[in-house]
């Protein structure tokens, strides 16, 4: 596929470009600048126009489970199937996160290696889906959170051994849960599960095999451990206390910054409800830590209780009701999370050489966020993808809009133009 796009903004990742332009070639972004700029040598090429538009670089969630189904017992239901019922699954939360405009997304932990097939699946395009980037089953004590997955692990040897195992099979990083967490019985959030030294054992037979580190962390000792020990990214990060409370260290927080450790607080669609329930304000420590130089990135926890992988950008607009501004969201979620997730020079900007990963919407998101759940276009790697189904509604959990209204209409049309996904 080579052809030219246009439309009042092109966000590139870097700069914003008013009437600007991008040239795609068969998977890549040849070219990006003003319209006015096009070289000649372009001009042949088919022209789609975007009036009123905003083409951007696509989506970046960095933070999903493909294996759990975003309803009210997805840990039962995991348990419950079997492989193959999971894979159908799996493939089926891909297309989901696609359909929304995410054209990357990280899996940070499912049953034994299913995603390590649902990832060449979709690479080889055997399937439709983002480009995943995969833990594998999380690293975990006995009996410990998410233990159901397959990756319980103890002494130091265990631990080189499963760090050494998942080497073998092809994920793209190690995930360690660093504190239980709250979806499994008899795991409390707060409580640290591994030594500063069995997590270093971890860091350093990682790096060993040129594998990163993603530590599940939700109480505050396991988040000083994790950070000791040299982690890469530090999920959740959410200080809770013994008493499920939340109490914003700023010393540890430093250190994070100090560390270079990059933070995906999983601000989802659920948050608001969270916070009108318990009382707790979801991500509240999200802007401090960012003040004190932490690098966020945007992660949902997609699959989780009530999280469907469909909203992806309601935990987007909650940042900005926590106080940032919509440019510093939207970079968290392409260029910011590119760089956390080793794909920095891959996607996440609109630049030649870059893959076509991009979107439009109708409006500026740098204005409203909320334009971003007005997708006119998704392309993944330079291939168009049509969603299964109507229109998802991005700000309340587990509900999708009744009717397929544009979106979908307007989708197929421009899709059947060009060719089908």
């Amino acid at each position: 596929m080579s052809e030219v796009l246009t439309a009042p903004r092109v966000l590139t990742g870097d700069v914003t470009v008013p009437d600007g332009a991008v040239v795609l070639g068969d998977a890549v972004v040849d070219w990006a600048g003003p319209a006015a700029a096009l070289p000649a040598g372009y001009a042949p090429l088919r022209r789609t126009d975007y009036p009123g538009s905003t083409i951007m670089p696509g989506l970046i969630d960095s933070h999903v489970h493909l294996g759990f189904d975003g309803g009210p017992a997805p840990a039962a239901r995991m348990r419950a199937e079997t492989d193959e019922q999971q894979l159908v699954l799996m493939l089926r939360s891909a297309r989901e996160l696609l359909g929304v405009g995410v054209t990357t997304a990280r899996d940070l932990g499912g049953r034994g290696y299913l995603g390590v097939v649902v990832r060449d699946a979709i690479a080889a395009g055997l399937a439709r889906g983002p480009r995943l980037v995969v833990a594998g089953c999380p690293v975990t004590v006995t009996g410990g959170h998410c233990w159901f997955m397959g990756g319980e692990a103890d002494s130091d040897d265990d631990l080189r051994r499963l760090v050494r195992t998942h080497h073998k099979h092809g994920t793209d990083l190690i995930k360690v849960m660093s504190t239980g967490g709250f979806m499994t019985t008899g795991s409390a959030p707060w409580y640290a599960q591994f030594s500063t030294a069995q997590l270093a054992v971890i860091v350093e037979e990682a790096a060993r095999v040129d594998k990163p580190v993603a530590a599940h962390a939700h109480g505050i000792e396991g988040i000083l451990r994790a950070v000791e020990a040299g982690v890469s990214t530090l999920e959740h990060c959410s200080f809770v206390t013994e008493t499920n409370e939340r109490r914003f260290s700023e010393p540890l927080a430093a250190r994070i910054a100090e560390r270079g450790i990059f933070v995906c607080p999983t601000v989802n669609v659920n948050a608001p409800y969270v916070a009108e329930l318990t009382g707790v304000t979801v991500g509240g420590h999200v802007k401090a830590l960012h003040e004190l130089g932490v690098r966020i990135i945007a992660g949902t926890d997609a699959g989780v209780d009530n999280t469907p992988h469909h909203q992806y950008a309601g935990g987007l607009q909650y940042l900005v009701t926590l106080g940032f501004r919509a440019e510093e969201v939207l970079a968290m979620a392409t260029t910011e999370a590119a760089a956390a997730l080793g794909l920095g020079a891959v996607t996440g900007r609109l630049a030649p050489g870059y893959d076509a990963d991009l979107i439009v919407v109708d409006g500026d998101p740098r204005a409203d966020i909320a334009a971003l759940g007005a997708l006119r276009r998704v392309i993944a790697r330079g291939r168009d993808y049509v969603p299964d189904s109507g229109r998802f509604d991005v700000s309340a959990p587990g509900t999708p809009f009744a009717s397929p209204e544009t979106l979908d209409l307007r989708l197929l049309t421009e899709a059947t133009r060009r060719r089908p996904a």
